[in-house]
This record gives structure tokens, C-alpha cells and sequence, in this order.
């Protein structure tokens, strides 16, 4: 979870206004109609994943190119699916993958969740999701996660023989560490990017305790700012890693929570880039 203390106030992207947005969505649906509107490269299609709790609003993205590519499900950060997420979408399949980016907020909400300025230090802007973030449960998240990847395999694009990956950012990175131990047949790299303090807790739902029953290779990215409130995160995560003798890079990076994410007023250019370049190695050793 975000730590209100630590997340970046104000985060803007114009493409959240109402005209931009409406626009936007419009033209993604007419690229789904039309492979000649698609992207040259990426298809991008706004899809619905049925769950136990719904109908999940998503957006799925493949290569263009015939043939067929591992799969990697993104969770978003606190602020939900929006812009940011789908280009980050697009460039993970840029890269040869069949990319799932959910709306987490389902249950309460279609996204995006936030308008073109979000306020994170606004207490009823940020009450809000919070509220949105509670109604997910452990329970809930793992059923969501077994969906994502069923649907995902489904996909004609979906290379068969190969595992599949996960990364998150912010919130999204405590939900990895649950997809891949939901669905531990599958998972095979997980990448977390500014997870929070919340990777290691005295609950005993701690994402950290979940190591242990996946069976993946693990990239962590912690933003300085969370390793300094909590400077043994890391230590206890490294110590997880190697009781259950998992592969893993466990990292603080220069640069402070929300950082890989544009839009964010911490949004850092050359580490973002760096995490792209790890994260891109990890499913190229683990996913091929």
C-alpha cells in the first residue's frame, strides 16, 4: 500500500481530461475495429476479463507481427489504469510480449479513476482510493490474478510453452508477489517497481512470506526515499529471497517512490530507464 507521507502530490497528464480521454478512448476502440488503424507494430484493444467479483475493464495489447509471445500481466500503481499505464503497456509489447494492463478498481469504479491533476495530498482525493483499495481483499486479488492469466493464455497470441511475467508499481508491486504465488505454475518473473514499505510487514499476509510458495525469478526495484523510513525492507527481502533459494535482484534505486511512472512529479527520466533495461533482462533470461 502507499504511504501517504511518502507518495509524490500532484500528478498530471492532460490525456485524463474529460475531452482528451473521450477522445482517446474512441480512438482506441476504432483501432480494435480496424487492424489498419492498429498501431504498425502493437494492437492495443480495450477488453473485458470476467472474475469471480465482475466484469473486469482492461486494455490488451499483442504484437502486430504473426506469431505468438510470452505474456506478462502489468499492475498499476494507486492511481489506477490510465494513460501512463497504457503506454507502458504498448512498449512492453513493443518489446514482443502479449501485455494484460487491469483496471484493479473494477468493483468500484471504470477506469480511470483520476482526472488530468490528481492531488495525492488532497485527503478526499486520496481517501478515495484508498477506499477503492480496500475493497480488494486478499482473497479477491488472488481470484483476480488466476483470471488475468487464464485470460491471457487464452489469447491466440499467447506463446503456449513459454511462463509468463508479472510487474507492478506502487500497490502493484505486493500484488506480483501474490500473482505469482496464485498462480505459481505460470508465474516465472516478477518484476516490482517503488512497492512501498508494505513488502515487509508483521502481518501475516506480508507479501514477503509469499516467496516461498512461487516459483519465480524476482527483479526489486525501492525507491531511496521508502529505504530510508524503512532501511531493513530490503535486508528482510534479500534474507526471503535466499531461504527460498530464489533467484533475485533486490535494489535501491536514486530516485523516489513513483519514479518509473510518467506524470509523477517524482518522475525520474534516467532511472526509469534503468528499471526498463533490468526488467527487460530478466524476462528475456526467465520467459524465453
Amino acid at each position: 500500500m502507499c504511504d501517504d507521507l511518502i507518495h509524490p502530490g500532484l500528478v498530471t497528464d492532460t490525456r485524463l481530461s474529460r475531452r482528451s480521454f473521450g477522445a482517446m478512448a474512441l480512438g482506441a476502440g476504432a483501432a480494435a475495429a480496424s487492424p489498419a488503424l492498429a498501431q504498425s507494430n502493437v494492437t492495443e484493444t480495450d477488453v473485458t476479463v470476467k472474475t469471480a467479483d465482475g466484469n473486469c475493464d482492461a486494455v490488451l495489447f499483442h504484437p502486430t507481427a504473426q506469431g505468438t509471445h510470452p505474456a506478462v500481466l502489468i499492475w498499476p500503481d494507486i492511481m489506477g489504469l490510465r494513460p501512463a499505464f497504457r503506454d507502458m503497456g504498448r512498449r512492453l509489447s513493443e518489446m514482443g510480449y502479449v501485455v494484460l494492463v487491469p483496471n484493479p478498481f473494477y468493483r468500484s469504479a471504470k477506469a480511470p479513476v483520476i482526472g488530468d491533476n490528481f492531488d495525492f495530498n488532497n485527503p478526499e482525493q486520496r481517501a478515495r482510493l484508498f477506499g477503492f483499495r480496500a475493497a480488494m481483499t486478499d482473497d479477491g486479488i488472488d481470484s483476480d490474478a488466476k483470471a488475468f492469466v487464464a485470460f491471457l493464455d487464452a489469447q491466440p497470441q499467447t506463446a503456449k510453452g513459454k511462463k509468463a511475467g508479472v510487474q507492478g508499481y506502487c500497490m502493484g508491486g505486493a500484488l506480483s508477489f501474490r500473482t505469482a504465488a496464485a498462480v505459481p505454475g505460470r508465474i516465472a518473473a516478477v518484476g516490482s517497481f517503488h512497492g512501498g514499505n508494505g513488502m515487509v510487514t508483521e502481518d501475516a499476509d506480508s507479501p514477503h512470506l509469499l516467496i516461498a510458495k512461487t516459483n519465480a525469478a524476482y527483479l526489486v526495484c525501492q525507491a531511496q526515499n521508502d529505504d530510508k523510513t524503512a532501511p531493513t525492507v530490503k535486508d528482510d527481502l534479500k534474507a526471503a529471497f535466499a531461504a527460498s533459494q530464489k533467484t533475485a535482484s533486490v535494489e535501491v534505486y536514486a530516485a523516489d517512490h513513483g519514479w518509473c511512472v510518467k506524470g509523477s512529479a517524482v518522475y525520474n527520466e534516467a532511472e526509469a530507464e534503468r528499471a526498463w533495461s533490468n526488467l527487460g533482462t530478466l524476462y528475456k533470461t526467465q520467459l524465453a
